[in-house]
């Protein structure tokens, strides 16, 4: 899952980045509305973390140039004005949720949850292959009997793959979805993770590798 927050307030951006990464999210950060603009119309983000009062381009204005550009993502708008006009003017610009500042870090990242599993197509919070589950919403994940121990990425890639549901994910996929702008787009940090994946799995293998494009379940 990928996450864009906008953000005039550096100190406050990187706050809530690193908690959304401690949830297990692939966070970027833009510190303007220009710069978020031209990076949510570039990266397929899956919820976008919108400062309604950013100065020059107004968090108004980069919510209704998404929606009219048919961006994928779901905006959460963030604000320190907290009226019922407010609320009303941002949802009607077509943000998906407003949350008023100061807030409770815990709302935030269980509503950009809820905002990312409606950027898909409608998957089941528990995925099940076989006697694999994988529960989304405590980010846990098991085989059998067995409670698997994973990794922030072997997690996302785990749980991509699964959604997928047979369709082969390519490398360059999961690195956009799973990791973020940080990530070298010439690394071999898809091929390890899969790699250490498959060996916490454990036999028989459940994740093949598809020739040209990608891997699946």
């Amino acid at each position: 899952m990928r996450v864009l927050v906008v953000e005039d307030d550096e100190e406050l951006a990187h706050t809530v980045a690193t908690g959304l990464r401690r949830a297990h999210l692939a966070v970027d950060v833009a510190l303007d509305g220009a710069d978020g603009l031209m990076r949510a119309l570039c990266t397929d983000y899956d919820v976008i973390v919108l400062d309604r009062d950013l100065p020059g381009t107004h968090g108004d204005d980069v919510c209704a140039e998404l929606v009219a550009a048919g961006c994928r993502g779901r905006i959460l708008m963030l604000t320190a004005a907290a009226t019922t006009e407010d609320l009303v003017d941002g949802l009607g610009l077509g943000a998906d949720d407003y949350l008023p500042k100061p807030f409770d870090f815990r709302a935030l990242v269980a509503r950009v949850g809820a905002l990312a599993r409606r950027a898909h197509p409608a998957a089941p919070p528990v995925l099940r292959h076989g006697d694999l589950v994988v529960d989304t919403g405590r980010r846990r994940a098991s085989r059998g009997e067995r409670q698997l121990e994973l990794a922030p990425k072997e997690f996302g890639v785990l749980e991509l793959l699964l959604a997928a549901r047979g369709r082969a994910v390519s490398a360059e996929e999961l690195l956009e979805r799973v990791w973020d702008e940080a990530a070298d787009p010439f690394t071999n940090a898809v091929k390890i993770t899969v790699s250490r994946l498959r060996t916490k799995l454990g036999d028989p293998p459940v994740i093949e590798t598809v020739a040209r494009s990608g891997y699946r379940i």
